[in-house]
C-alpha cells in the first residue's frame, strides 16, 4: 500500500514559557522562554508524518523551500494560550509541478490545499481526474471543479462559507468535522468521546490522514470515519503540532 500527499508545508514551531506580567512600556504581556521547543513539520508535511506514523508508505509532492516558512507560535506552558503567532516567510510556497507523478502507483492521493498558491482548482481537478480515490482537504471556496474527488474532509465553518457553490449531487462526498462533537457525513453524525482538549492544531491533518489510510484498508468509508474520529481524538489531548 502506497499513498500520495500533495500540498504546500511548513515548520511548526511551540516556543513555551511563561507569562505573567504586564510590560511597563506598554500594554502588552512580558513572555520569558524557556528550553521547551518543539518543531515539527507542518500542514501537508503533517499530513505525510500522520500516514508514514500510521506504518503505510507515502510519498510527499510539496514546496522544496519548506523548512524556510515558519509559523511560530509563543505559548504560555500553564494555560496552553497562544500569546502571538509569527509567520515567516509566508508567501513563497511557490507551484506544484505535477508533470511528472505516476499516479498509477498510488493507492489513494491526499490533497492537503492551504490555499497559498502550491495549487490551483485546475491542478486538483486534474488530480481527481488522474486518480479515482483523491481525498481532498482544502480551504478554497469549492465547486463544480471537485467532480472527481472522492470525499471532501471539511470543517463545518468551511462547509457553510462554501456549501453555496456546490451543487446538490456532489454534497454526499463531504465529511464534515465538528469539533469536539465528532463529524458528519450524509445524513449521520459520529461522536467522538469526551476529553480534555489541549491543542486542536494540526487534527485535521490527523484525521484525513486516517480517513484515506482506512478507507484503502477497508474500502469502507464508515469503518475510515470512525477510525479518524479516534486518532483525531488522541492528537487533540497532546500539546502543539503532532502526528500519531
Amino acid at each position: 500500500m502506497r499513498l500520495l500527499v500533495i500540498g504546500e508545508s511548513c515548520r511548526d514551531v511551540y516556543q513555551y514559557g511563561d507569562c505573567n506580567r504586564l510590560s511597563p512600556e506598554a500594554p502588552v504581556p512580558v513572555f520569558k522562554t524557556n528550553q521547551d521547543r518543539n518543531t515539527n513539520g507542518g500542514m501537508a508535511k503533517n499530513v505525510y508524518n500522520n500516514v508514514i506514523s500510521l506504518g503505510i508508505d507515502a510519498d510527499l509532492c510539496t514546496n522544496s523551500n519548506w523548512e524556510t516558512i515558519s509559523k511560530i507560535r509563543y505559548v504560555d506552558y500553564r494555560t496552553n494560550y497562544i500569546i502571538v503567532r509569527i509567520d515567516q516567510d509566508e508567501g513563497s510556497y511557490g507551484k506544484a509541478d505535477l508533470s511528472n507523478i505516476d499516479f498509477e502507483k498510488y493507492d489513494a492521493v491526499l490533497v492537503s490545499d492551504y490555499n497559498k498558491g502550491f495549487l490551483t482548482q485546475e491542478d486538483i481537478q486534474l488530480i481527481a481526474e488522474k486518480h479515482p480515490v483523491t481525498f481532498l482537504d482544502s480551504k478554497k471556496i469549492l465547486g463544480k471543479w471537485i467532480d472527481d474527488v472522492k470525499y471532501v474532509k471539511i470543517n463545518n465553518f468551511e462547509f457553510e462559507r462554501t456549501k453555496h457553490k456546490i451543487p446538490k449531487r456532489l454534497m454526499n462526498k463531504f465529511i464534515i468535522t465538528l469539533g469536539p462533537d465528532g463529524c458528519r457525513h450524509r445524513t449521520k453524525n459520529y461522536p467522538v468521546p469526551k476529553v480534555e482538549i489541549k491543542d486542536t492544531s494540526g487534527a485535521g491533518d490527523t484525521f484525513v490522514a486516517a480517513l484515506a489510510v482506512e478507507y484503502v484498508k477497508s474500502q469502507n468509508i464508515e469503518k475510515a470515519i470512525l477510525f479518524a474520529n479516534e486518532c483525531a481524538t488522541k492528537i487533540v489531548q497532546k500539546r502543539g503540532v503532532n502526528s500519531l
